[in-house]
């Protein structure tokens, strides 16, 4: 008879199978980690490993001293249940299964002899991978001018790093995976460019603010958190900087709120009076922005939005801020610019319980100010978050293939196994040969019809992700939708070419 059970639990990657014979005793100790009970005829062995965001593939067996047959059911802790598998003596079966949410689940293999009809059972948590989203309301964590979050108010040494406290402090929980801040750079005495990466990790070679001497700069940046809650800030330049981080919400593996990505939509414009009064708003004033309901978004449930944010023929230098409607505008910026300058910058906002937000107008001149969608969070969003090594996908300076005027790039990002909805990617444009703008959408063509020459030109939509001028470096961050075929447009929309650069920093999938 069965008198005891031992589940063990790793995390990998494995697609689901048929059974197959397999010896549990060659299993690798530190990661199956079963054990046989003292004086048993019989016990369980489980090897859990995820993959994507949401779904748990599991593979059991029963060892014992004959040749027995053993039903072996799984509990998967959500209400849901495995059809039972049949399996003789140290062979394997292979489960799998997609919770709706991430979280931790207590999950039960229950092993039944079939000759003697005694059974064990045996309950252990597993922890799906993905991560959801917490809005959090708009706080600074870093300013190195003042010395808020560090131990002196001082500029971060050429080629020098500063530390940035997120789990575990200021209302965020210890143990988020993922962080959203909007990282800014200024006082800069030298061309160059900040990356944001987790503690504890390699340095990557990517970049997530491209800044030039004397300008401030914004950009928004999903960032895994280290394990000791921190967040590592590289000054990539001969000079000194100042930094700001500022957060509007994190990611972790609890149940929270799921992504939706949408193809871009422009909500507001105030050159037009599209969404908001015809003209600019005035220095020092607040405009609210309905999102709910507006543009394709639900008109209930969402808990924050995915924007991009542009300001247009400022009078002056100033910033915009972006945060929840109903609450009193915060210290943070979003967008900073200077007086005749068009600027973007993606923000996620947290969205008040009137499923509005407010942008605040910080110089002490008029601004024209465009808000594009591009995706929101809510308690139903089906995409979890997974981090991936930062990874560049594209440098067209590497081909002298610089993107022409009006034309495009598509970008595949296919991951095997892994059903996406989104992908997080930093832009960078440089080499400008005049000014123009970025647009980023999903491509309706697949690989195959780029590969055998069929595919069809798409068609951009009406929305911008950064700006830039000639001879300018610009780069912003993209929530961009995949659509159907997990490959996304990179579309020059001046008349000059101008060379870009795609980095990959996570994806939202829905398995």
């Amino acid at each position: 008879m069965i008198s005891a059970a031992a589940v063990a639990a790793t995390v990998g990657l494995v697609a689901p199978g048929a059974a197959h014979a397999a010896d549990p005793a060659q299993a690798d100790p530190a990661q199956a980690g079963s054990s046989r009970a003292a004086a048993s005829d019989a016990w369980v062995g489980m090897v859990q490993r995820t993959k994507g965001a949401h779904t748990m593939n599991l593979s059991t067996w029963v060892s014992s001293d004959g040749l027995d047959v053993f039903e072996v059911v799984v509990d998967w802790g959500d209400g849901q249940s495995s059809a039972p598998g049949t399996s003789i003596t140290d062979e394997f079966l292979d489960f799998s299964h997609r919770y709706a949410k991430v979280g931790t689940y207590k999950v039960t293999v229950t092993a039944t002899d079939l000759r003697t009809k005694t059974s064990v059972s045996k309950t252990e948590d597993v922890l799906v991978a993905g991560s959801e989203f917490t809005p959090h309301t708009p706080t600074r964590l870093l300013d190195t001018r003042d010395g808020t979050g560090t131990s002196s108010a001082r500029p971060v040494a050429p080629y020098g790093t500063t530390r940035v406290k997120v789990g575990g402090g200021n209302g965020i929980p210890a143990g988020v995976t993922a962080v959203a801040l909007n990282l800014t750079v200024t006082d800069a005495a030298a061309d160059g460019h900040l990356i944001a990466y987790a503690s504890g990790s390699k340095q990557p070679t990517t970049s997530n603010v491209n800044f030039a001497a004397g300008r401030s700069v914004p950009n928004l940046a999903i960032v895994p958190v280290g394990a000791d809650g921190y967040v590592e800030l590289a000054n990539r330049s001969a000079g000194t900087v100042s930094l700001i981080a500022d957060v509007t919400g994190y990611f972790a593996k609890t149940a929270a709120s799921g992504y939706t990505p949408m193809d871009p939509v422009r909500l507001v414009d105030t050159r037009d009076g599209l969404g908001a009064a015809r003209g600019q708003v005035a220095g020092q004033s607040t405009a609210g922005v309905q999102i709910s309901g507006k543009g394709g978004l639900p008109a209930q449930g969402i808990t924050a939005v995915a924007l991009t944010v542009t300001t247009t023929g400022p009078k002056s230098a100033g910033h915009l801020t972006a945060f929840p409607s109903g609450q009193p505008a915060p210290i943070t910026s979003n967008v900073n610019f200077t007086a005749g300058q068009t600027v973007a910058n993606s923000v996620i906002v947290p969205v008040g319980p009137n499923g509005r937000i407010d942008i605040r107008n910080g110089s002490w001149s008029p601004t024209d100010v465009i808000v594009d969608v591009t995706g929101y969070y809510s308690a139903d969003g089906k995409a979890a978050y997974l981090p991936v090594e930062p990874d560049r996908l594209l440098d067209t300076r590497e081909y002298y293939w610089e993107v022409d005027g009006q034309d495009y790039r598509h970008v595949s990002v296919f991951k095997p196994d892994v059903q996406l909805a989104g992908a997080v990617v930093n832009a960078t444009v440089t080499n400008t040969e005049g000014s123009g703008h970025l647009t980023v959408a999903p491509d309706p063509n697949t690989s195959a019809q780029y590969g055998n020459s069929t595919a069809v030109r798409p068609t951009p939509p009406n929305s911008s992700n950064l700006n830039w001028t000639k001879g300018d470096t610009v780069s912003n961050l993209v929530q961009a939708s995949t659509g159907k075929n997990d490959i996304v447009d990179f579309w020059n929309r001046g008349w000059e070419s101008a060379d870009l650069v795609v980095d990959l920093f996570g994806v939202y999938a829905v398995n």
